[in-house]
């Protein structure tokens, strides 16, 4: 033995931080795909149910490319990607699992599960398309902008790449069943309304994470 002791470390801020943000960003992008088997009703515009819980996503990426840089932050959409495949195998296989004789709610249960399926599937290209492109954007615009503007970044990565999303995640996910252009029209509508909204949401987190240790700088205006 050398003698060598073993020390206790306090716990890294910026990296719970970052698992954190990833853990939020993997959670809404796995339970949008389930929920946007169901077509609501917003203020009018016809819209995936699963379109809330997508937002989320662009803004845990615009947090981390803020703070982290752009190696993490597509290190999260990694994490998300395999999140998709996932949970995908996990619904085939609920659904090939034989059901309990006494349990009567099969045919309910195959027509939602089955259904997300399909919209999982959709996820896969809409995902990777949006979430790089928006990873991409965000760090274009941070270059021409000198790291100033976070909230013309985060608007411009994030508009364009949720329309993206909206038109190919539909296109997919419902082809042969509706008309799609209502659907991509007002999926993407409420998404660039969420985008405004969030704008102060993500200036609120890069200020909270920049005053912990290691994060020194200030938010640029």
């Amino acid at each position: 033995m050398n003698g060598d002791k073993h020390t206790s470390q306090a716990p890294n801020w910026n990296e719970n931080a970052f698992i954190i943000l990833v853990g939020v960003f993997t959670a809404s992008i796995t339970i949008g795909s389930v929920l946007s088997s169901k077509i609501v009703d917003i203020f009018g515009f016809f819209v995936p149910a699963g379109v809330f819980a997508y937002s989320f996503t662009f803004i845990c990426t615009d947090v981390i490319n803020e703070i982290w840089g752009k190696e993490r932050a597509l290190q999260m959409v990694l994490a998300g990607f395999v999140a998709l495949i996932v949970v995908l195998v996990i619904v085939r296989t609920t659904l090939w699992w034989p059901k309990a004789p006494a349990w009567e709610h099969q045919e309910a249960f195959r027509t939602i599960i089955d259904r997300s399926s399909r919209v999982i599937v959709g996820s896969f290209l809409a995902y990777l398309v949006s979430q790089y492109h928006d990873v991409w954007a965000f760090n274009f615009w941070k270059r021409v902008t000198k790291g100033r503007y976070l909230w013309l970044r985060n608007n411009l990565s994030t508009t364009v790449s949720q329309f993206l999303h909206s038109v190919i995640f539909i296109t997919i996910a419902f082809y042969g069943e509706m008309a799609k252009w209502p659907l991509i029209y007002g999926q993407w509508n409420i998404r660039f309304i969420f985008a405004l909204i969030d704008t102060p949401l993500v200036y609120l987190i890069v200020w909270f994470l920049r005053r912990k240790p290691g994060q020194s700088k200030s938010v640029a205006t």
